[in-house]
């Protein structure tokens, strides 16, 4: 028996996917009657919310489903050859071979125990591999083709030594290293910021026109997909809701639920909030705040990744940090809430000395500064219950008055970030990414701060849980005069939630003004960078369409 089907076909693409069905080990389908086709040289965009199946397709595609899923109907030709006719050696061989995968994370794709010239090599073809001197050259030519420099330094390093953008170079580079013919990027350029994330859609769109990759990428974030595909495929609750050439769907939706994913994004064009006046007294100063970092391994350089900066976070403002990767913005807000000490420089939050005191005295002194994570997954214990997560922060820095009130306090900051009360008794596995989130914003508040400081607080959600954060944390500012310090790499974020702006580069703020200022007139070439990348600009999509 071969892997060739039986059944005659007409073949319009590379991959043919026709009625796809995945089930659970229970028996639950969690993919159905999906079909969508991908031709060489082309891209087809994957979108949906968390827990849509997107991901599961892709995966069903690359043949690499979890323990316990499988594909229990429909069928998958690839070049003509039905994969799911049989499960073995031959299959598999034909799938790793003919497809690379890049995933969200490359801290997670890449062993941090391993070399980057180490993790190349085992990616390479078994004949190529052989050869030492050939894998090398092999390697290094790969580094050289994703836009990675000093490619022998570059292979003698270990992922923590490399930026995000540059991890992400050498996991494509990976998932090339076979010369596949399909490209399937899942999330690939969701937690990058705007320029890193052009420079790594650039890369995909070069390897299409170099060597007739298709390309399946999956993503919430329809604008990439609306920048950088020719076909659209949207999917909910494990079924395709609508399917067409991406220009025609994003421009005439014909369910409501396409609909309503689009309404979902931040819009890049919104009206920002008004800034405070100008009198309004500073919450948080700082003068000069230097930190040092010694770059692990050769030579052990130092490297400054905040570099005599100069802040004023006024009462009522929400002031957005940005910049590109490595430029200080979350290490100067570690600073900003006592996670990090400065090694020069000064922080007065509220008017009282924050740095040069005792652990004791800095908690004090930051008691009305908060911070809220990025990974809601991450930030909560696992084995807590909501009502113990938010009311931690009252046991361990709370008021007399605030732990003799922890249960109605509690219960109020519930009905605030709108989560019923009686999740106070469910822990973070019985919970969705959004409500995690909403219970770290909820802690977060739990002993009355004057200022949150956010990292991130949208990027790992989906579009419609994106939406409801931010809506969430604008109505917040408003009903309990908060301020906010926002860290983010979506520059539509920026734009929706924040007054002002500072821009970062090589840990310096070479820019500041009001978020008007800052997108409509931009001064430094940093800022016009970001804003440039922000999707939408594609000349070769418009080419292509």
């Amino acid at each position: 028996m071969t892997l060739l089907s039986e059944r005659p076909r007409v073949r319009t693409g590379l991959v043919e996917v026709d009625g796809l069905r995945v089930t659970a080990r229970n028996g639950r389908d969690l993919v159905s009657d999906v079909s969508l086709s991908i031709a060489p040289g082309r891209a087809v965009g994957l979108v949906g919310e968390s827990g849509s199946g997107k991901t599961l397709t892709a995966m069903a595609i690359a043949g690499l489903l979890p323990t316990g899923v499988r594909v229990s109907g429909g069928r998958i030709d690839f070049d003509g050859l039905d994969v799911t006719a049989r499960d073995d050696l031959t299959a598999r061989t034909l799938l790793r071979d003919r497809i690379g995968v890049v995933f969200q994370n490359p801290t997670v794709a890449l062993n941090p125990r391993l070399p980057i010239g180490a993790q190349l090599r085992e990616a390479l073809p078994a004949e190529i591999r052989r050869s030492r001197s050939a894998s090398a050259r092999r390697s290094r030519e790969l580094l050289d083709y994703v836009g990675i420099e000093r490619a022998d330094e570059r292979l003698a390093a270990y992922p923590h030594e490399l930026s995000g953008g540059l991890n992400q170079r050498v996991v494509i580079a990976t998932a090339i290293a076979r010369s596949p013919s399909l490209l399937i990027a899942d999330e690939a350029t969701t937690a990058l910021d705007a320029t890193v994330q052009r420079q790594v859609l650039d890369l995909i769109d070069r390897l299409r026109d170099d060597l007739g990759l298709a390309v399946l990428l999956v993503s919430h974030d329809i604008g990439v997909i609306a920048d950088r595909t020719e076909d659209i495929v949207v999917m909910a609750e494990g079924r395709v809701r609508e399917r067409g050439r991406t220009d025609e769907v994003l421009a005439a939706p014909r369910v409501d639920y396409t609909r309503e994913l689009l309404a979902a994004m931040p819009d890049i064009d919104a009206e920002p909030p008004l800034p405070p006046p100008l009198d309004a007294p500073a919450v948080l100063v700082g003068r000069g705040l230097t930190r040092n970092f010694v770059r692990p391994g050769r030579g052990r350089a130092r490297i400054s990744a905040v570099d005599g900066v100069d802040l004023d976070v006024r009462q009522g403002q929400s002031l957005g940090i940005v910049g590109e990767s490595g430029s200080g913005k979350t290490t100067l807000a570690r600073i900003l809430v006592g996670l990090d000490r400065p090694d020069a420089g000064s922080l007065h939050a509220a008017g009282v000395p924050v740095t040069g005191r005792s652990v004791t005295a800095r908690r004090r002194s930051l008691s009305g500064v908060q911070f809220v994570f990025q990974d809601p997954y991450l930030a909560l214990d696992p084995l807590q219950t909501v009502a113990d997560s938010i009311g931690e922060p009252i046991d361990l820095g709370g008021t007399p008055q605030q732990r003799r009130e922890r249960r109605d306090i509690i219960d109020g900051l519930l009905d605030d970030v709108r989560l019923p009360r009686d999740y106070a008794h469910r822990r973070p596995g019985e919970l969705s990414g959004g409500q995690r989130q909403r219970v770290v914003i909820a802690r977060a508040l739990a002993t009355g701060p004057r200022v949150l400081v956010a990292d991130e607080p949208v990027a790992a959600l989906d579009l419609h849980v994106q939406d409801s954060i931010l809506k969430l944390l604008a109505r917040l500012r408003e009903e309990r005069q908060l301020t906010y310090v926002v860290i983010s790499h979506d520059l539509a974020v920026i734009r929706q939630l924040c007054t002002d702006v500072a821009v970062m580069r090589a840990g310096q703020i070479v820019e500041r003004g009001t978020t008007t200022q800052i997108f409509d007139f931009p001064t430094h070439s940093v800022t016009r960078s970001l804003l440039a990348a922000i999707p939408g600009g594609n000349p070769r999509k418009r080419a292509v369409l």
